[in-house]
């Protein structure tokens, strides 16, 4: 059906609202008439994976004391072993990340996430019937692997399901299950040992696997590869059955029409493309360069100078802050929208790594002779800690997860998803294994200026180049880049 016949329909069937602006008018006669239950379902269905993704990252922490100092000598980890037990993970999802990007083009959206939880049930058997070290780490290895591919598929299923109105805030819950997975696991970690730790978390990806059997393949993958019944079923499935899903399908394929069909390494030259990829991946590395990785690593001491003893309760204290302010950010996301919340965490993160390198520098020139405790600055630590977990939950967490699955086109999206994936693993596992260097040759309080920096850095970079997507369907945010006006 011709997409302006259908805008017509609409627009009649809205009641002749013969709004000058035109657009606005018939998108709310669209979306007045859809249903959302149905998409929330396939939501929950598809961030069990980030639940999956949550428990791997979570799972070293209460695993690590137990494998250091376990009686079976052909398990036992040394300190070189365990750090490798935690960072293998990221080395897995790098190269998941570029298996993702292959398997959302060849296969789809739902397939690649059907497929991702078998090396997430896989990895955790070995990991449970581990006799060595080395299957511990080809256990860990498999989960990291599967964790890439889902960091990339969700996002992309999520927003190519969601319609504008909701998309932020179904975007943003890939964000808030991996720290519930986090938080999940820390709290099993109290009660279970690590073989029965790793039993409840191969659970998750099971239950992925059951549920996606029962949720439909995105409406734009199915129209990408003209399979034009299947995605008006897939729409009909996720709007309702009142929805006039033709307007979106016309509105889908005038799009991948004007893009053309498969990507090519010229396109890399088109705006509409090379833009936001470059977006999409500083967005990464500037994530990244947060100090996101430090703060989690010094959490437990600064705990515990704060005179709580328990290390194992401190890591659940910060799983569930940062559980709190990503919900609120979930919530909000579409309200507020994706620059502002951006805005907003780089400063609040940027204060409170200033104020980190102000603790370790007023630490490390701690006179003992003057008699008095250095934990006297421990209440500096903590809330520096408590204000940067806050603000990245808000901001710098979950929204460029959430941007890079909304501003690609959907020819590259497999392609550009796949580089800012890899990106973001690399720079995790860069400063993850740098970062004790970084400590020496900069001193503690440099290294977090350093970190405050790169916040501030990160402000000016959102104000500049970072695109409002708040509101905006994904064929008009890529219209935005090609500089042309969307459908």
């Amino acid at each position: 059906m011709d997409i302006q016949n259908e805008r017509r329909r609409l627009l009649d069937a809205d009641g002749g609202n013969d709004d000058p602006s035109g657009l606005m008018s018939e998108q709310d006669a669209y979306l007045s008439k859809v249903k959302n239950k149905k998409l929330y379902l396939a939501t929950f269905a598809s961030v069990l994976g980030p639940m999956s993704f949550g428990f791997v990252l979570g799972y070293s922490s209460p695993a690590i004391p137990e494998l250091t100092s376990i009686d079976d000598p052909r398990l036992r980890l040394d300190g070189d072993q365990a750090s490798w037990f935690g960072s293998i993970v990221t080395i897995g999802a790098a190269l998941g990340g570029l298996l993702g990007g292959w398997m959302v083009e060849k296969i789809g959206r739902k397939l690649s996430l059907m497929f991702c939880s078998l090396p997430y049930v896989f990895g955790f058997t070995i990991i449970i019937a581990a006799q060595n070290v080395w299957m511990l780490y080809a256990g860990r290895m498999l989960t990291g692997l599967a964790s890439g591919v889902t960091s990339l598929v969700v996002p992309l299923y999520i927003s190519e399901m969601a319609h504008e109105r909701v998309r932020g805030t179904l975007g943003s819950c890939v964000q808030l299950m991996v720290v519930l997975g986090i938080m999940g696991v820390y709290l099993a970690g109290l009660f279970l040992d690590w073989r029965w730790l790793a039993i409840c978390c191969s659970i998750p990806p099971t239950l992925l696997m059951v549920c996606m059997c029962f949720m439909p393949e995105t409406p734009r993958f199915l129209l990408s590869k003209g399979k034009r019944r299947e995605a008006e079923e897939a729409l009909r499935f996720l709007r309702g059955p009142d929805a006039p899903i033709e307007y979106e399908c016309a509105r889908i394929e005038d799009a991948c029409d004007e893009m053309g069909s498969s990507f090519q390494l010229s396109d890399l030259t088109d705006p509409g493309v090379y833009k936001p990829l470059a977006i999409g991946a500083m967005l990464m590395v500037f994530q990244q360069m947060t100090g996101i990785n430090a703060i989690m690593f010094y959490a437990e001491n600064i705990f515990e100078q704060a005179h709580f003893k328990e290390s194992d309760l401190a890591s659940v204290i910060v799983g569930a802050i940062q559980v709190v302010f990503t919900a609120v950010a979930a919530l909000i996301m579409d309200k507020a929208g994706r620059k502002v919340l951006l805005i907003i965490s780089g400063v609040a993160m940027a204060l409170s790594t200033t104020a980190f390198g102000i603790y370790f520098y007023m630490t490390a020139h701690h006179n003992p002779a003057s008699g008095e405790p250095q934990t006297n600055l421990a209440w500096l630590a903590l809330a520096s800690t408590g204000v940067f977990i806050t603000g990245f939950a808000l901001g710098w967490g979950p929204i460029p997860w959430l941007v890079m699955s909304e501003i690609f086109p959907v020819k590259v999206r497999g392609f550009a998803s796949a580089v800012c994936v890899l990106t973001n693993w690399s720079m995790a596992f860069l400063i993850t294994k740098t970062f004790q260097n970084m400590m020496v040759s900069l001193t503690s309080a440099g290294t977090f200026w350093l970190f405050s920096f790169m916040c501030f850095i990160n402000v000016v970079f959102t104000m500049i180049f970072v695109p409002e997507t708040k509101g905006k369907t994904l064929e008009q945010i890529e219209a935005t880049f090609r500089g042309t006006s969307g459908p």
